[in-house]
């Protein structure tokens, strides 16, 4: 069988009766077994994806098929699914099983999709490369020996290694983002609020949200208008209505658009990534769009801002894994006291430790003023700067990241490198904005480079419509 890019090549052979769902699942359950080497799947959900894939089949041939019959489904390991498994790559949840299925998948399985599995991932979604998880790094299928990015690398390296159609993430600061890069697929993180965080472990609050790795930007559209829209259990969901956003993929024939000279001028930003960024503005003003350099001064924030204000919400949110309620418990605890402190240093990894103490630092009462509520200040105005500009363009460029794809271990002992991986892709979290990483060609190695689009707050019709045209511009002008 052949490698499918998108729903709509896979609903018409299925419509053609050249495949049936069944031989879809089987032939990703095969693709999973070959690669298991990619660490890209923490487990299986074999025998239950086939029992799905032949009750879509049915529905297919009665007529009563949802949106998405036929899509081969994995799930981040931080997504709640009743009944299975749930341990944000994180050993202190060892034996742990969702109570529940959050909004997002339940919305998902009734539009019909099968779900194949769920991924690896950083622990608790902290990390860039998906080397902090308690169950060994994902690897690029491109080079073994490279990470694929995080926190949602096995969700990434699972679409890129043709284990599934597509993968749900969660990106806090661009963890779908930026292993979409690193992999070559598209990866989508919306509006924040515009999908229900319900069922989606937490990491920081105000910054969480789920996301798309798909191999196409239909297939994250159609994603997005499933998955979307207001819900009971989060009242931190908005409620605009949904647009049928797969609907609504014809772009405008002229934007405006702003890339950040900044970026582009950025210490550390690989030559060939700024190479592709200037080819790509350069394909955009030769098909007639308004494309101007801006402004903006706070880049050498944002990553400080970031960290500090996540590491505030993680060491709260991961105050209730103590060994009482559920999860991994210390053997060797001897009494209350010993329980929390012997079951948090067993059970937490050493990345998820360190932010945990730096949240807790920073809100401690004699530094909460000197760095909380100063980010907090900040985070204000990058969003604030942010929303201006999208008020004057239409949207910002800028590469998705300042690298390709490094080597596992190569950073293993700074952490400032892992946490700049983030520089580019912080401010849409910041902002609350959507964006969108799209490939964008490769370096001189073969590695995939992203390309990374931001517009205003629940403007996603015009990002995806936006999107789709430069990726299918970018396909016909890269050799």
């Amino acid at each position: 069988m052949r490698r499918f890019n998108s729903l709509t090549e896979v609903r018409n052979e299925l419509t053609a009766g050249t495949v049936t769902c069944r031989q879809l699942v089987e032939y990703y359950l095969d693709n999973i077994q070959k690669k298991s080497h990619l660490n890209a799947f923490l487990e299986v959900f074999a025998d239950e994806a086939l029992m799905q894939a032949d009750a879509v089949d049915a529905k297919l041939a009665a007529g009563t098929a949802g949106k998405l019959a036929g899509m081969v489904v994995g799930l981040k390991d931080v997504l709640a699914y009743k009944d299975h498994s749930l341990q944000s790559s994180s050993h202190i949840l060892d034996g742990f099983k969702s109570l529940y299925t959050g909004t997002a998948v339940q919305r998902l399985l009734d539009e019909d999709a099968i779900i194949i599995g769920r991924q690896n991932c950083d622990e608790f979604a902290m990390g860039a490369s998906n080397e902090t998880s308690y169950f060994g790094p994902a690897r690029n299928e491109i080079d073994p020996d490279r990470v694929p990015g995080g926190s949602s690398g096995g969700s990434a390296v699972a679409v890129q290694a043709d284990l599934c159609l597509a993968s749900i993430g969660s990106d806090t600061g661009g963890s779908v983002r930026q292993p979409a890069a690193f992999c070559g697929i598209v990866g989508f993180k919306p509006t924040y609020s515009r999908i229900s965080r319900y069922g989606l472990i937490a990491y920081a609050s105000s910054f969480d949200q789920i996301g798309t790795l798909t191999r196409s930007v239909e297939d994250a559209a159609l994603l997005l208008e499933v998955m979307a829209g207001a819900d009971d259990f989060d009242s931190t969901a908005s409620q605009h209505p949904v647009p049928a956003y797969s609907e609504l993929l014809t772009p405008a024939p002229h934007y405006r658009i702003g890339y950040i000279s900044d970026c582009l001028e950025r210490p550390g930003l690989n030559p060939e990534i700024k190479e592709a960024t200037e080819r790509a503005l350069d394909l955009l003003r030769s098909q007639g769009h308004v494309v101007e350099a801006v402004d903006f001064h706070h880049l050498d924030y944002i990553v400080p801002t970031y960290y500090i204000l996540t590491t505030a919400e993680a060491s709260s949110n991961l105050s209730r894994y103590d060994g009482v309620k559920f999860g991994y418990r210390a053997p060797d605890a001897t009494d209350l006291e010993s329980l929390y402190k012997k079951t948090r240093a067993q059970g937490f990894g050493p990345e998820v430790q360190k932010r945990i103490l730096l949240g807790t630092f920073v809100l401690s009462a004699d530094y909460y003023d000197a760095y909380y509520t100063k980010a907090q200040q900040v985070r204000r105005l990058i969003k604030e700067k942010t929303d201006e500009l999208l008020r004057q363009y239409d949207f910002l460029v800028l590469p998705t990241t300042p690298t390709t794809a490094f080597r596992i271990g190569e950073n293993e002992k700074d952490s400032l490198a892992i946490y700049l991986a983030d520089i580019f892709t912080v401010q849409a979290s910041l902002a609350g904005v959507p964006a969108i990483s799209i490939p964008a060609g490769a370096d001189s190695k073969g590695l995939p480079i992203g390309l990374q689009v931001l517009s205003g707050a629940f403007r996603e019709e015009h990002l995806l419509a936006f999107a789709k045209s430069v990726t299918e511009s970018l396909t016909l002008a890269i050799p």
